[in-house]
C-alpha cells in the first residue's frame, strides 16, 4: 500500500510537469497541448503513460519530460509505426481531431511502450529551431559594428561564431540564410533557407553592411548528425506537427546543412569553450552564442562556463574583441519572455536588444541596458 501511494505521488508530480508543458503549447500547437493534457490525466490514473515514463518520474522541470514524451510519440508517427494516430498529424498529411486524439494514441502507446520508454530516457529535447537565426543575424550585425566603433574602426569586424548547445548546428550558418524584409532580402537571397523574420523595428545597425563569418564551431553533449536519416528524424520529431511554417523552415535548413556541412563536437560546454577561447584571432570578433539551452545546463556547468567566459573577457583587446550573444527565456509574471542579450569586451557594452517568441520569430527590436 505504501509503495503504491508513493508511485501515485511521483506520477502526480510528473503529471504536473506534463500539464506545464501543455500550457506552454497553448495557442501555438493545439495538437501537442491536447496530447500532453490527456497524457497528464492518464499519468494521474496510473495508465499506460506511467509505464512509458517509468524511470523518468523524478525528472526535473528543465528536462521537459512532457516534450520528450511528445517527441517520442511524434517519431512513431513519422516512422509509420502508428497509422491509427497518423491521421491526426499534419506532418504526415493528417488533420487533427482533438476529441478522439487520445483514444487513437492509446493503441500506439500500448504497442510501443518499451520503444517509447527507451527514447524518452535516451534523448534530450532538440528543437534546434532555425528561426532563431533571424535574431542571431541582427545581433551579430550589431555586435560587429559596435565592437568596431569601440575600437575606432570604420569597417565592422569579421566574426568567429562559437555555439554552445549547438544540437545539429542548424544555426551556425546565419550568413548563408536569407532574411526577407518588406523591401529587400538581407543575407543570402539565393539560400535554400529564406526566413520571414517578422521583425517589429530594426536592429540598431547599418543593414547595408554584409555579415562576414570567418569561422564557426559548435559543441553539444548530444550532437545530432543531420547528414543521417536518424538525425533528421530526431530533430523533426520535436517540431510540433501542426506548425507547417516550422516544418518548412526545418526542411529548408536541412537542405542548407547538406550544402554547407558544419561538424558539431561532442563535448561539455565549459571544457570546449575554454579550448576555443584559448586561441584568439587578430581583427576578428569572437562571438559566444547559445539559444534556449540554459535550462538544460547543470548549475555546476553554468558556473564553470561563466568563469571561462570571464577569463576570456579579461584578456580581450580592441583588436581581439569578445562578445556574448544569447537568446534565452526569462521568467516574467509567471510566464517566459525570450530576450536577445549582448555583451562586448573590452568595450564594456551590455545591451538587451529585444524580445521575441521562443522559435525566433516574430521578434521586436527594443534596445535597453542589459541589467
Amino acid at each position: 500500500m505504501t509503495g503504491g501511494g508513493a508511485a501515485t505521488s511521483v506520477n502526480g508530480v510528473l503529471a504536473e510537469l506534463f500539464a506545464a508543458a501543455a500550457h506552454g503549447c497553448r495557442d501555438r500547437s493545439p495538437l501537442t497541448q491536447r496530447l500532453l493534457t490527456d497524457a497528464a490525466d492518464d499519468l494521474r490514473q496510473g495508465g499506460v503513460t506511467a509505464r512509458v515514463m517509468a524511470g523518468s518520474e523524478r525528472d526535473r522541470e528543465g528536462a521537459v519530460p512532457g516534450l520528450r514524451f511528445a517527441g517520442a510519440v511524434h517519431r512513431l508517427v513519422l516512422e509509420g509505426r502508428a497509422p491509427g494516430l497518423a491521421k491526426h498529424y499534419p506532418s504526415v498529411g493528417g488533420r487533427p481531431h482533438l476529441p478522439t486524439l487520445w483514444q487513437d494514441a492509446l493503441p500506439a502507446l500500448t504497442e510501443h511502450t518499451d520503444l517509447l520508454r527507451y527514447r524518452v530516457q535516451a534523448t534530450v529535447v532538440q528543437t534546434n529551431e532555425p528561426g532563431r537565426s533571424a535574431p542571431l543575424y541582427g545581433g551579430l550585425l550589431v555586435a560587429a559594428q559596435e565592437a568596431a566603433k569601440a575600437a575606432g574602426r570604420h569597417v565592422p569586424f569579421c566574426v568567429r561564431l562559437l555555439e554552445v548547445g549547438a544540437s545539429g548546428g542548424l544555426n551556425l550558418r546565419p550568413h548563408h540564410v536569407g532574411y526577407r524584409l518588406e523591401d529587400r532580402v538581407l543575407g543570402d537571397p539565393d539560400s535554400p533557407l529564406v526566413l520571414d523574420p517578422e521583425w517589429t523595428g530594426r536592429p540598431p545597425a547599418d543593414l547595408g553592411h554584409r555579415l562576414r563569418v570567418v569561422g564557426r564551431a559548435g559543441c553539444d553533449l548530444h550532437p545530432v548528425d543531420v547528414s543521417t536519416e536518424d538525425g533528421r528524424l530526431h530533430l523533426s520529431s520535436f517540431v510540433w506537427a501542426d506548425q507547417p511554417q516550422r516544418w518548412n523552415r526545418l526542411r529548408d535548413a536541412l537542405a542548407l546543412a547538406a550544402a554547407d556541412p558544419v561538424r558539431v563536437e561532442r563535448s561539455a560546454g565549459p571544457e570546449w569553450l575554454a579550448k576555443q577561447l584559448a586561441r584568439t584571432e587578430r581583427d576578428v570578433l569572437t562571438v559566444v552564442w547559445h539559444s534556449v539551452v540554459w535550462q538544460y545546463v547543470s548549475p555546476a556547468d553554468r558556473a564553470m562556463g561563466r568563469a571561462v567566459l570571464a577569463d576570456a573577457a579579461a584578456r580581450a583587446t580592441p583588436t581581439t574583441p569578445l562578445a556574448l550573444l544569447v537568446f534565452e527565456p526569462r521568467r516574467t509574471d509567471g510566464d517566459y519572455r525570450f530576450e536577445l542579450l549582448l555583451k562586448l569586451w573590452p568595450a564594456g557594452i551590455s545591451l538587451n536588444l529585444g524580445r521575441g517568441e521562443g522559435h525566433g520569430t516574430p521578434f521586436t527590436w527594443d534596445v535597453t541596458p542589459w541589467e
